[in-house]
């Protein structure tokens, strides 16, 4: 997960702080107030100029990691954003961490629709079928807060007599693609992000369950 570079002044921890201003729709404010204060921003100054409103707040640079995307989403595409660097201040609180755990592939294959279609009941899935997939690859969000091991490559068993248009039964929702922004603001600090040519995947630190498990007793 990024972090910010911090100092330490006079004992106390600095953290980099901007100025963020975004122009909105007046309609639209509502999401943009929310977004920010859930980030530790803090308003400074707002004009209305017609049917628009200009806000410029004061917010931590971590705060804005993932931000701009969330916020085109919420005010669909109508927000105009940029921000500047303001200078270092006393480190604010924790930000808000993610509140769902993820699905994590326990074998390296191809991904397979019966098996998406059995795990998507319980989670909101980032591979479709053909997708590579690999062991400590994370292929979907927990609907839980747990972060759960499964095999996105499991094969339904060939028996002798097969129903008719068994498999035209399977009806997978879309996966979520995550673009780089939003990868980033979503991995914790035990993932990474690994880019390549022609995709964004997310993963563990530590690839293999054993080690992921023998980690979590150390830290116990």
């Amino acid at each position: 997960k990024p972090h910010v570079i911090l100092r330490e002044v006079d004992g106390v921890v600095h953290e980099p702080f901007e100025t963020l201003t975004v122009e909105v729709p007046t309609d639209n404010l509502g999401p943009v107030m929310e977004i920010v204060g859930n980030r530790r921003g803090t308003l400074d100054e707002m004009q209305t100029r017609g049917d628009f409103t200009i806000v410029r707040f004061t917010i931590p640079a971590r705060g804005l990691i993932g931000i701009r995307t969330r916020m085109l989403n919420a005010t669909q595409g109508t927000a105009v954003i940029h921000h500047r660097f303001q200078g270092y201040k006393p480190r604010e609180g924790d930000m808000p961490r993610r509140a769902n755990g993820v699905m994590i592939s326990n074998v390296t294959g191809r991904a397979v629709g019966f098996a998406l279609d059995g795990l998507q009941e319980r989670a909101e899935m980032f591979v479709a079928p053909g997708d590579d997939v690999y062991e400590g690859m994370i292929v979907g969000e927990n609907a839980r807060e747990n972060d759960l091991t499964v095999n996105p490559t499991r094969e339904k068993k060939l028996t002798n007599i097969r129903a008719a248009g068994s498999d035209d039964n399977i009806l997978l929702k879309p996966p979520r693609r995550l673009s780089l922004e939003a990868a980033l603001e979503y991995v914790e600090d035990d993932e990474l992000v690994e880019i390549t040519p022609t995709q964004i995947r997310l993963r563990k630190k530590l690839l293999r369950e054993s080690d992921r498990r023998r980690e979590d007793r150390r830290r116990a």
